[in-house]
C-alpha cells in the first residue's frame, strides 16, 4: 500500500483529502504540527507528499526545499496560490507537480497515479546532476551521451553514484563485484576502475573518480579534491 503524507493546516481540507485517498486504497499520514515538519515527513517514509504552501510557522516552499535536500520522494503541491511565479518557484526548488485549489478529485488522483508510476520507473535508476545510470542494463546517460557499461564497470558506477562525494572503500567494491573480499587480487579492481575512468572520459563528463590512497575511491565534480 502506497503511503501519502498530507501537509495541510485546514482541518476540513485535510480530512477531505484523507477520505479521498484512503477510499482509493492509499495509506495516509497527516502533518498537524508545523515544527520539524521536514524531519517528520522523512521519518514517515512516504511514497508521495501532498503539500500546501500557506502554512503556519513555516512556508510550503521551505518544506519543499528541505524535503528535496534529503529525499527524491515525489512532491505534489496543492495550493490556493495561483500566481505563475509561485508555481515556477515551487517547481524550481523540487516540486514535481503543482495544482491549484479547488480541483476535481479525478484530476488530483490522476496526477498522484502518474507521479507514483514515475517513481516506480525511477527506482531502476540512480542519478545525480547530469548523470543517470539504468541499474537493469547499466546504460549510463551523461548530458544526452549514452553508453552501455560492462557489468563490472556498471556495478562500480552504481556504488560511486549512490555514495556521491563519499568514500567507497575497496571492501565495498570487492563485495559488490565478487561477493567476497577473500582471494581477490586488487589488481583486478584497479583494472576495472581504470577502464571505467576511460569510459567516463569518453563521455565528456564534469565528474571524475578520485583515488583515496589506501582507502578507496570517490566520485567528485572536476576541480574538487583532485589527485
Amino acid at each position: 500500500m502506497k503511503k501519502i503524507v498530507i501537509v495541510e493546516d485546514e482541518l476540513f481540507m485535510r480530512e477531505e483529502l484523507q477520505y479521498i485517498l484512503e477510499k482509493e486504497g492509499y495509506d495516509t499520514f497527516s502533518i498537524i504540527k508545523f515544527s520539524n515538519v521536514v524531519d517528520n515527513i522523512i521519518a514517515a517514509s512516504p511514497d508521495l507528499v501532498l503539500l500546501d504552501l500557506n502554512l503556519p510557522e513555516i512556508s510550503g516552499f521551505e518544506i519543499c526545499k528541505g524535503i528535496r535536500n534529503k529525499s527524491n520522494v515525489p512532491i505534489l503541491v496543492l495550493t490556493g496560490r495561483d500566481q505563475m511565479k509561485d508555481e515556477l518557484h515551487a517547481l524550481d526548488i523540487g516540486a514535481d507537480e503543482y495544482i491549484n485549489k479547488p480541483c476535481h478529485k479525478e484530476r488530483l488522483l490522476a496526477r498522484i497515479t502518474n507521479l507514483l508510476r514515475r517513481l516506480e520507473d525511477r527506482r531502476h535508476f540512480v542519478e545525480i546532476k547530469d548523470i543517470s545510470l539504468d541499474l537493469k542494463t547499466y546504460t549510463i546517460n551523461i548530458k544526452g551521451k549514452v553508453a552501455i557499461l560492462p557489468e563490472n564497470q556498471g556495478k562500480i558506477m552504481e556504488l560511486l553514484l549512490e555514495n556521491y562525494k563519499e568514500l567507497v572503500t575497496k571492501k565495498m567494491l570487492l563485495n559488490k563485484l565478487w561477493g567476497t573480499t577473500k582471494y581477490i587480487d586488487e589488481n583486478a579492481l584497479h583494472v576495472n576502475m581504470t577502464r571505467l575512468k576511460k569510459s567516463l572520459h569518453k563521455l565528456d563528463t564534469n565528474y571524475k573518480i578520485n583515488t583515496i590512497r589506501g582507502k578507496g575511491y570517490s566520485l567528485e565534480p572536476i576541480g574538487e579534491n583532485n589527485d
